[in-house]
């Protein structure tokens, strides 16, 4: 069966690379889009499904960002399973913090140019926000578009969802991203942070066979 796997906001396959999938599985990574100008969310979670075959049984798995895309792709094309990495299964799980975003449309004003590669700003901030004590982060954020990481932002903050009981959610327990407090996952990585799917890769590769079983 295929396992289509979304990664995060801005990264490749290759913060997931190190997990190590059921060997039953054929892994099918979707590589994000760069949205359109003032392109709708369904329209771009359209667009990203279509690399979806849903002429056979299939699953989702999607980290972070990617796991918000694959609940939303998954209400166009049913998966058998999803799993979330470090993601949420409701915007009732989102954090004061997004939730502050969400009312006030901030992300919305924000000027593009903040999102530059170049901007010391987004380094320090994408360090403090999903691991302090990596300094390789940057090497894992390959979409480095201003225009999409300000649409995504503007997304998540905006998003609405309604909890999906077949998905399957994992979470790190030090996670800043999405706090453990405000969600009651199915598993729990002890001492991980937001980038758990590459630092604590072992345990796991452990959930997703005990999931995929």
């Amino acid at each position: 069966m295929k396992l289509y796997v979304i990664s995060g906001l801005g990264a490749d396959f290759s913060v997931l690379k190190k997990i190590k999938f059921p060997e039953h599985l054929e892994i099918v990574p979707i590589e994000w889009l760069i949205p359109e100008r003032n392109e709708h969310f369904r329209d771009y979670v359209a667009r990203m499904a279509e690399k979806i075959d849903d002429s056979e049984p299939f699953c989702l798995l999607g980290y972070s960002f990617g796991g918000i895309m694959v609940q939303e792709i998954d209400k166009l094309k049913p998966a058998e399973k999803i799993v979330i990495l470090g993601s949420i299964k409701s915007d009732k799980e989102k954090s004061r913090f997004m939730k502050v975003g969400e009312v006030t449309k901030i992300p919305k004003y924000l000027p593009e140019n903040i999102f530059n590669e170049k901007s010391a700003l987004v380094y320090a901030f994408l360090r403090k926000l999903f691991d302090p004590k990596n300094p390789k982060i940057w090497e894992y954020f390959t979409v480095r578009n201003p225009y999409y990481l300000k649409w995504c932002i503007e997304k998540i903050s905006a998003w609405k969802f309604e909890a999906n009981p077949k998905v399957i959610q994992i979470s790190a327990e030090n996670d800043i991203v999405f706090p453990l407090k405000y969600s009651k996952p199915d598993y729990v990585i002890k001492n991980g942070t937001h980038l758990f799917p590459a630092t604590k890769h072992r345990e796991v590769s452990e959930i997703l066979k005990q999931i995929f079983t």
